[in-house]
């Protein structure tokens, strides 16, 4: 169901919906819901598992599956909603005056259906009141091949299909009644397709692997409903597909690698035993290809009345990339490489440029944890366990992406290592840089009392 109030004002809805003309946007009347709510969203599963050969040390089996996923729509509602959005707040801007304010410039604007047209204030956020459920098709066929009873190999084809996915449009003035407005609507789509190998051997002479690579490629038109990344803000209809590309997640090869091993201890004399039994290791090994960068002009946000993030032309003859050892990581985006789009009269935009969305690819990862640990028994119920680890081992330096907004100073090359960028704001809940893939070398111990 749409979201509605359990006490105060509701979120408002709309009429008058139609992203390729805004001009008859407008506020519903009031209880009108922000959507109407959809029945019969069946999401059908099936699953199929046929054992092909057996024998005493030879199993083979075939899985595969197919089902359908609906999300929910209203999990954009906390990305639109700030508390200067309508019914919920106001706020005006003033220019000039003297400090402290006097008491009529203190006084708060009203929240007015009136105000909304005002220069600078707070949007209209409103769902298509026409608002669909977005799905999600997923199926997989899987080959499973036992190795003996303690280890199997699989391999698999796993694809995804996404319709009518969130997206949302940030409209500058869609007509004299709104200065801007924050819609959200069925406008997005999505394909994963993706093999998948594994290897497992189960815990078994003291050594347990798990093993898997994975080659995939995910396309969309948008892969996030929110405009936090400008690239996934909504664009008018007609110039939808030039945001076709690869997901901002996506990365084509994948490997990673476990691996446990408790060591004997050798059989030599009581002092030596007593020292070097309970011993183990856990491996863990990442690598995976480089990941995507959407270049963009940082001079220009707006398409149409659509902010957006703006791509520029190819220059010909020029070669994207940059090598050297003055770049971090040996590699950096070529400025000379990328020009702006044809402007209007007005110095804005005409077009996307004909660079792609998500079309360049940063750095690389490879990464090695390694843990030792050792098991103290003291009495039957009662031991003590110590563990080292170490993560990236080899100190091995992982980037980030570079700076892709043309027209920063560091535009085109790296300025952080890739646990940085990973950790976010700690503050607001963000995981700390040294807890990320793609920091460098970091060793921690601890010992644990079991009872």
């Amino acid at each position: 169901m749409p979201p509605h109030r359990v006490d105060g004002p509701s979120l408002a809805a709309v009429t008058g919906f139609n992203p390729s003309d805004l001009s008859h946007l407008a506020i519903a009347p009031a209880g009108t819901p922000s959507f109407r709510t959809t029945f019969g969203n069946l999401a059908p599963r099936v699953g199929l598992a046929y054992q092909l050969f057996h024998s005493q040390d030879r199993v083979t089996v075939l899985r595969a599956g197919f089902g359908v996923f609906y999300d929910m729509a209203t999990g954009e509602t906390g990305n639109i909603l700030a508390e200067t959005s309508y019914p919920f707040g106001a706020f005006q801007f003033k220019f000039g005056g003297t400090f402290p304010f006097d008491s009529a410039t203190q006084v708060p604007p009203p929240i007015t259906v009136a105000g909304l047209s005002n220069p600078g204030s707070a949007p209209l956020s409103a769902f298509d009141p026409n608002l669909l459920l977005p799905y999600t098709l997923q199926w997989n066929v899987a080959v499973e091949q036992a190795l003996g009873k303690q280890q199997s190999v699989s391999m698999s084809y796993i694809g995804s299909s996404g319709s009518r996915l969130i997206q949302t449009a940030i409209v500058s003035a869609p007509n004299p009644n709104f200065n801007s407005a924050d819609l959200v609507s069925n406008a997005a789509l999505s394909d994963y397709n993706a093999l998948q190998v594994q290897f497992q051997r189960r815990l078994s002479a003291g050594l347990q692997v798990l093993a898997s690579y994975t080659w995939s490629h995910s396309i969309d038109t948008a892969s996030a409903g929110s405009t936090f990344v400008g690239s996934n803000s909504f664009v008018p209809r007609s110039l939808a597909a030039s945001n076709r590309g690869p997901s901002d997640f996506d990365i084509r090869h994948v490997f990673s690698a476990a691996a446990t091993y408790a060591i004997p201890a050798p059989k030599v004399n009581t002092f030596a035993k007593a020292f070097l039994r309970d011993w183990s290791v856990q491996d863990v090994v990442q690598l995976h290809s480089a990941t995507p960068v959407n270049v963009f002009e940082a001079d220009y946000s707006q398409l149409e009345q659509y902010s957006t993030q703006i791509r520029p032309d190819l220059a010909p003859g020029q070669q994207l990339y940059l090598s050297g050892s003055q770049y971090p990581g040996g590699k950096a985006l070529n400025p000379a490489a990328f020009v702006s789009p044809p402007l209007d009269s007005n110095g804005n935009p005409t077009r996307q440029g004909n660079l792609g969305r998500n079309a360049l690819r940063g750095f690389p990862l490879a990464q090695w944890d390694l843990a030792i640990h050792r098991d103290f028994p003291i009495c039957d119920r009662l031991r003590l366990m110590f563990r080292a680890e170490l993560f990236n081992i080899l100190n091995h330096p992982n980037f980030a992406s570079p700076q892709s907004g043309i027209g920063n100073a560091d535009f085109g090359m790296s300025t952080q290592t890739l646990a940085d960028s990973l950790g976010g704001n700690v503050g607001a809940g963000g995981f700390n840089a040294l807890y990320q893939l793609g920091g460098p070398r970091s060793v921690q111990f601890a010992l644990k009392l079991q009872f």
